[in-house]
């Protein structure tokens, strides 16, 4: 009928006459807050069922086997005939629009992630949430909004889960009911199931640039000034070792990759993460993924593990994608032995709370180290701690560049290079700031001065505008 596409028919079903509707778009949530499921658009649970009684009709009928040898207007031509033919065969009228949605519908459910693909391919959505099958929440421009996405059920929502872990060689099932994967384009994603969901599973996908976001991007979208922008490529440059701490959805990974950049091209880079999602874009990376443990519970290997055998790969910087565990001991002996330039990141609500965290993290090791020992390590192998989060405007900005300069006691010395000041909040909840110097010169500027890296001095006096100081001193 089709070529090699296709098989034989399939014997005609006799489903239910469903009427095809429409999607609408999505509505916007009032600033601050979120919509509602009585405010969201309506999506009739016919059409959703018809598409997927015509996908499981139309797998019966396709050779799945010849779809990797055709071209994607091939593969979509192919399939608008075969969906024409069973639209004919059940009877069901749809004009030429709702006839090329149902198509794009059910290519995206044979080979994307169904439902979601429109999301995915929305450069606009940075986050997509799924609270079971029936709502589906998508963050634009740092504000959520419920979306006219629907799965058909859970069983329809679960099969895209095991789609997508399967295709890194993960798994998702009631004795290991919590994941964490990638998707192709590199976008973070986490999924929980029953037992431990309770409404349905639930999926967080946390989407990436396709084009990394480097530090120009940054300053323009006012994450922070070009003057704190020449100081971060000047700490990256002189080979410091900088920790990158916020919260959950700061730009943590963002002004990781955005930072990264710096890093000169002759160097080798070692990259250690859970689920891989930096974009490095040297030409010498070598990229370490951590594996979760198989059916039987074993073959398990951490990123404490991949951070030990990274060190005998002759690394000239480690970048870890975030510390959570024991492997913060590990990543301090790296920075401390001779791979100068390391990075990573962590969860902390401030600069001060970061080295706490580290404290912390240091001690999950299992070493029986003193208190001042574990500080003395932290003060010698941290030198810059660069604070970001999301403010309630939804907008991501640097909050803080502190210098570790010590000890004092049994007290790690910390100084604030540069911090973003809050001036007013508009009534639609937009926040307006602005960056300061504290006026402290850093002692990492005689490192600078070793080797030749220029940073104007005039970006440490508090009276000057940071937004315009480089760009007039050069």
């Amino acid at each position: 009928m089709f070529s090699s596409f296709a098989k034989d028919k399939a014997p005609k079903a006799t489903p239910a006459k469903p009427k095809p509707a429409g999607s609408q778009p999505a509505t916007s949530a009032p600033k601050g807050k979120v919509d509602t499921p009585a405010a969201a658009p309506k999506v009739s649970s016919n059409y959703t069922e018809m598409k997927v009684l015509l996908h499981q009709r139309l797998l019966d009928m396709i050779n799945l086997s010849a779809i990797d040898k055709m071209s994607p207007d091939d593969f979509r031509r192919e399939m608008g005939e075969m969906v024409r033919e069973l639209l004919l065969e059940e009877n069901r009228a749809l004009n030429l629009s709702e006839r090329t949605q149902l198509v794009n519908d059910i290519c995206d459910e044979v080979l994307g992630l169904g439902p979601l693909e429109p999301l995915l391919k929305d450069d606009s959505v940075n986050d997509i949430l799924v609270n079971g099958h029936s709502q589906v929440f998508a963050e634009r421009a740092g504000r959520l909004e419920l979306t006219p996405v629907r799965f058909k059920d859970d069983k329809h929502l679960l099969r895209i889960i095991d789609k997508i872990v399967s295709a890194v060689g993960r798994r998702v099932d009631e004795s290991q009911p919590m994941v964490d994967a990638r998707l192709a384009d590199g976008s973070r994603f986490n999924a929980i199931i029953s037992p431990l969901a309770v409404d349905g599973p639930l999926v967080s996908i946390r989407k990436f640039a396709k084009s990394p976001i480097h530090m120009d991007k940054l300053v323009s979208f006012g994450a922070l000034p070009q003057a704190v922008a020449v100081f971060l490529a000047g700490v990256v440059q002189a080979r410091r070792n900088i920790v990158i701490s916020g919260g959950t959805g700061s730009g943590k990974t963002t002004m990781l990759n955005a930072c990264s950049a710096f890093i000169d091209g002759a160097e080798r880079i070692l990259t250690i993460e859970d689920a891989a999602e930096l974009q490095l874009q040297q030409l010498h990376v070598a990229r370490l993924e951590t594996r979760p443990p198989n059916i039987e519970g074993r073959g398990e290997v951490t990123q404490r593990e991949l951070v030990k055998n990274a060190l005998r790969m002759r690394p000239d910087r480690v970048i870890l994608g975030e510390c959570r565990s024991g492997e913060a001991f590990d990543m301090l002996q790296a920075m401390n032995t001779g791979h100068d330039g390391s990075m990573t990141t962590v969860h902390a609500n401030s600069a001060r709370d970061a080295l706490s965290r580290i404290e912390q993290m240091v001690g999950m090791a299992g070493m029986d180290l003193p208190q001042t020992t574990i500080r003395a390590q932290i003060a010698s192998a941290i030198h810059i701690i660069v604070q970001v989060a999301r403010l309630g405007d939804g907008k991501r900005r640097l909050l803080s560049v502190s210098e570790i300069t010590g000890m004092e006691g049994d007290v790690i010395t910390m100084q604030d290079i540069f911090k973003y000041q809050r001036v007013s909040t508009d009534e639609d909840g937009t926040i307006h700031g602005r960056f300061v110097a504290s006026g402290i010169r850093p002692k990492v500027m005689e490192e600078f001065q070793a080797r030749g890296i220029r940073v104007p001095d005039t970006i440490f006096d508090p009276s000057n505008d940071l937004e315009a100081v480089v760009s007039r001193d050069g």
